[in-house]
């Protein structure tokens, strides 16, 4: 898979977002460290807070894959600036990453930026802290 095929796929998760009440579809593409593609979309409820970030809907679908590493994530939002992953899911992402992961933040334009989980979380906590 190339680029352009990463980012359809990540518009393609975000198609499937459920979002009644916020009208926010977020859609993410995770690529692990042994290459295998897992996507995730945010799932609203009547409940707030009680539903799923797209990040975290990804993550849990990599490790049910059995999976535990990710190498890239995009994200991508109706924004114009991109997908820019909230502090929780800052934090998710650090439990399956290191400070080389790259975070691709998209539109449906396209990739709108690019960084380290190192620039988009600095001094992080992480499972070695405990």
């Amino acid at each position: 898979m190339n680029e352009e095929s990463h980012i359809k796929a990540t518009k393609e998760a975000m198609s499937k977002a459920y979002v009644p009440y916020s009208n926010y579809p977020v859609g993410v593409l995770i690529i692990t460290d042994k290459g295998n593609k897992f996507t995730g979309c945010n799932v609203e409820n009547a409940s707030y807070p009680l539903g799923n970030c797209a990040e975290a809907s990804a993550i849990a679908a990599m490790v049910m894959g059995g999976e535990s590493k990710i190498n890239q994530i995009y994200v991508m939002t109706k924004n114009d600036e991109g997908g820019i992953p909230c502090g929780g899911c800052r934090q998710r992402i650090r439990e399956f990453s290191d400070s080389t992961t790259q975070i691709i933040m998209c539109s449906p334009d396209g990739i709108q930026n690019r960084m380290n989980l190192s620039e988009l979380l600095p001094q992080s906590f992480g499972p070695e802290h405990l």
